[in-house]
């Protein structure tokens, strides 16, 4: 099932239950599938433009990475089976694909970040198969020849996951276009995970996690960047919420996948 929180049809999945139907979907070679990981910046996006809200509805999985999608499920009284961050699912999917021989492919991150975080990765898991990496440059959408040699690139590599550290809503936007062509079984959007991973950028601490906020954390490293950002983000994401407890505008949809 599909809960819908603040515009979002989430799925209601704990976080093992996310990996396993994602290492399930890779074992029996299923078609080419993507992940969404949204927020309260994703919350915005939807809103605001209907082609991300098409991609949305096109996901394999759409799992709450946000607190702040936690909280409101439970204000509104349908509360999700847990946090599904993109950081730990990036780390938790690459511990089993060394165990199972699976091969992972990165994409994305500032430069330099794929490349230490493959090493970081390869520290804790030497039998990691990191098939390959690339980080775009900037405006590489609009480069016909880029997306080419990216996409012969990952092809080549034959990965069984992509994972994409491109940001929203620009990682949503290549999966949606590219997934099919691609031929791998698994896509999934994971912001800044690849800076995260590797140490570019701290992480907030557990109880900052835990707290709801990570987001606080990362203003004060990136303030310039980031504060104008929440500064709408906050309020749109509260004014949406308090519109869905005044009409009562959560529903809960059958999955097909």
């Amino acid at each position: 099932m599909r809960i819908d929180i603040c515009s979002v049809k989430i799925d209601s999945y704990s976080f093992d239950e996310v990996v396993e139907i994602i290492l399930g979907h890779i074992r029996i070679g299923g078609k080419p599938k993507y992940v969404v990981t949204p927020n309260a910046h994703h919350v915005f996006l939807l809103k605001q433009h209907p082609y991300f809200r098409q991609i949305y509805e096109n996901a394999f999985l759409v799992v709450p990475d946000g607190v702040s999608l936690l909280w409101a499920a439970n204000i509104l009284g349908v509360p999700l089976k847990g946090r599904v961050n993109g950081t730990d699912l990036f780390e938790a999917l690459c511990a089993t694909a060394a165990c199972e021989g699976l091969k992972i492919f990165l994409l994305g991150g500032r430069p330099g970040a794929a490349q230490k975080a493959k090493e970081v990765l390869l520290k804790k898991h030497p039998n990691l198969e990191i098939s390959g990496l690339m980080s775009p440059s900037y405006g590489f959408e609009k480069d016909k020849k880029e997306l080419k040699l990216i996409n012969d690139t990952i092809r080549a590599a034959k990965p069984h996951i992509v994972f994409v550290s491109l940001g929203a809503p620009k990682q949503e936007k290549w999966m949606y276009e590219n997934y099919t062509e691609l031929q791998v079984p698994i896509s999934i959007g994971i912001g800044i995970s690849f800076e995260l991973v590797s140490g570019i950028i701290q992480r907030a601490p557990r109880w900052a996690q835990r707290c709801g906020l990570e987001w606080f954390f990362r203003v004060i490293q990136e303030p310039k960047r980031l504060l104008p950002r929440y500064l709408v983000i906050i309020p749109y994401f509260l004014w949406v919420l308090l519109g869905n407890i005044l009409f009562k505008n959560h529903f809960t949809y059958k999955k097909i996948r």
